[in-house]
């Protein structure tokens, strides 16, 4: 039998857990939800699809050696860390956190009436005890309309945030004939996520929280987007 190269993760397949103030779902292992043939692909450890409730957030808690991103789709997520940072995200806003050596933060919903609604994303760094950092960037909407534009490499290239992990992050809106084409080099490891909306990705359709994750494919084909925002990560293997 041929191997597959590209394995579809169907939204209602995810983790899910809701504590009220909190409904998440879990593209891999975590917390409470196991799932051994989902526990992380490459260094990508963790997609969460969060809601967070009116006026409720995530109390003071700490992270070590990991890369964290957070990708607003609605509402507002204010983030407070002992580093001193203290700021609001809000759609089309990408915020990295290096926790390095160790970090506190706390994330809130301050709004009373609307719901938060995003992503958290953990990626296992390449090197540990660093000293942990802290980065936001606006990307426009106009910088990803039929592209992938690149929210966080390793170099930083194209004005992106720096992560410590040789993987690149990408997002990108599509509608109609607008389409991408992501080339992946030998070795590498590719991974989709539609955040909202729906597109057909190699031929796959794939709808709000689904994925398909890339082994030894040469390319990631995006197109026949319906109100579509998609996330690209291009990820090495782990030894």
């Amino acid at each position: 039998m041929e191997k597959t190269m590209i394995t579809a993760r169907p939204a209602a397949e995810r983790g899910h857990a809701n504590h009220g103030w909190l409904d998440s779902r879990h593209s891999f292992s975590f917390a409470d939800y196991r799932d051994d043939r989902h526990v992380h692909w490459g260094p990508l450890r963790v997609i969460n699809e969060d809601r967070v409730a009116a006026g409720r957030g995530f109390g003071r808690h700490g992270h070590r050696d990991m890369e964290i991103i957070s990708y607003v789709l609605d509402g507002a997520l204010a983030h407070e860390d002992s580093m001193g940072n203290a700021s609001t995200i809000v759609p089309g806003d990408v915020q990295r956190m290096s926790a390095g050596t160790g970090v506190m933060h706390a994330e809130f919903n301050h709004d009373r009436e609307r719901t938060t609604h995003f992503l958290q994303i953990w990626i296992i760094p390449s090197v540990t005890g660093v000293a942990p950092s802290y980065a936001q960037k606006a990307f426009p909407d106009a910088d990803k309309r039929g592209r992938l534009a690149l929210l966080a490499s390793p170099d930083g290239a194209d004005g992106s945030l720096t992560i410590h992990q040789d993987a690149r992050l990408y997002a990108g809106l599509f509608d109609g004939d607008e389409h991408a084409t992501h080339a992946l080099a030998p070795g590498r490891l590719g991974y989709v996520h539609v955040a909202r909306g729906a597109a057909t990705v190699n031929g796959h359709a794939l709808h709000a929280g689904d994925a398909l994750r890339y082994e030894d494919e040469p390319a990631i084909d995006i197109r026949a987007g319906v109100g579509a925002e998609v996330l690209v990560f291009d990820l090495p293997r782990l030894d």
